[in-house]
């Protein structure tokens, strides 16, 4: 089921989700259209019981995505009170969507697009990656972003990330050696391995795979015997549901694979 939208495709096939940015001629940067037709995707990914894993990449060779169009900007009230992060829209976690994504990335990931990665689930890179946030090399404060980055890696890696601005871009390499990529692939081989995790994600009870999520990203700032003592509000609620379920099927162990 292919669905029409302006700055993205969307396709869902076989549970999975597959949303592609698709303004290469842009270098896929964000425009209001895009966080509006973002805000929609995940509305429909919350709502649809079809969709079980959602996967991210990005149209062209060149980049995954470079921030926001400074070309065309993006609506901000005039009342100071009433702005709020433009990135709302765009992350899945602050749209409550608790199916895992999957984001692919290649070429220029720059800026506004850790909007994405810093609320992906799995964040997987091809060879060619480089990232860079341009904004105090322009005179902007970098700030949100790299909070959201500060949760994901080392301190000293995000605060390194965002103050050197366009004078040093990080590797693929160096994005796997800190965990913020969790696999390195060739470029042409990305597409392919991101749909193949998904497959196995989905193929699991997706009541399990939600519930796990959930639990993870709501608890992520709470202390710790806090957060234990609500994930074990989770396990109660979904484990019978995900039992049941895995008993209706049928549950043939799987060949394990080393990473």
């Amino acid at each position: 089921m292919a669905e029409k939208y302006d700055t993205v495709l969307f396709d869902v096939a076989d549970h999975i989700a597959t949303i592609t940015l698709n303004r290469p001629e842009r270098l896929n940067s964000f425009n209001q259209t895009m966080i509006n037709e973002f805000r929609d995707i995940w509305a429909r990914a919350r709502a649809d019981d079809d969709i079980f894993v959602l996967i991210l990449r990005a149209a062209g060779d060149r980049a995954f995505c470079t921030g926001v169009d400074t070309t065309e900007g993006i609506h901000m009230p005039d009342d100071v009170w009433q702005k709020n992060d433009p990135g709302r829209g765009l992350g899945p976690k602050q749209n409550k969507v608790w199916k895992p994504l999957i984001a692919a990335v290649h070429g220029m990931v720059a800026g506004g697009a850790f909007y994405w990665l810093n609320e992906a689930d799995i964040v997987i890179g091809a060879d060619d990656a480089t990232f860079f946030d341009p904004h105090v090399s322009y005179g902007l404060t970098s700030a949100l972003e790299p909070i959201g980055l500060a949760r994901r890696i080392p301190l000293g890696e995000a605060l390194r990330w965002a103050l050197l601005g366009l004078d040093e871009r990080m590797s693929a390499e160096r994005a796997r050696e800190i965990g913020l990529l969790s696999e390195l692939v060739p470029y042409e081989r990305l597409w392919d391995r991101a749909d193949q995790l998904a497959r196995i994600i989905a193929a699991k009870p997706a009541v399990s795979i939600q519930g796990t999520v959930k639990a993870i990203w709501e608890t992520l700032d709470l202390e710790r015997e806090t957060a234990q003592a609500v994930g074990l509000n989770y396990t109660t609620l979904g484990n019978p549901i995900g039992k049941a379920q895995v008993a209706r099927e049928g549950f043939v162990k799987p060949t394990w694979h080393l990473r």
